[in-house]
């Protein structure tokens, strides 16, 4: 593309991109504009990602716990079951989410 630079830059870009410097501080750091970096960087992420082994997992997998509702472990009491309501009496009618807020539907295994 006419900007062909010595391995050394290439390999300065790859040591700034670990540091986590965004484009603007490499290409100051290296004094070149920030779109050529721009394009430098891209092309260096889409080679790393492309030379990336995929994951091939094996073995056996052991889970301990899971715990769904945050602040709640260990305290039952506190989690209320679902469509109870404060007075122990349980919902049967359609809950209005309000507008613009769509439901979750959750399906358990």
């Amino acid at each position: 593309m006419g900007h062909h630079q010595p391995l050394r830059v290439w390999i300065l870009c790859l040591y700034f991109m670990g540091l986590n410097l965004s484009n603007q501080q490499i290409a100051h750091e290296l004094d070149f504009n920030k779109d050529d970096v721009h394009q430098r960087t891209c092309q260096l992420r889409a080679g790393i990602v492309k030379k990336k082994p995929s994951v091939t997992l094996s073995a056996d997998v052991e889970c301990e716990e899971i715990s769904l509702i945050a602040g709640h472990k260990g305290h039952p009491e506190a989690v209320q079951k679902k469509g109870e309501k404060d007075d122990g009496t349980v919902s049967t009618g359609h809950v209005d989410e309000g507008p613009g807020r769509e439901r979750s539907h959750r399906s358990s295994a």
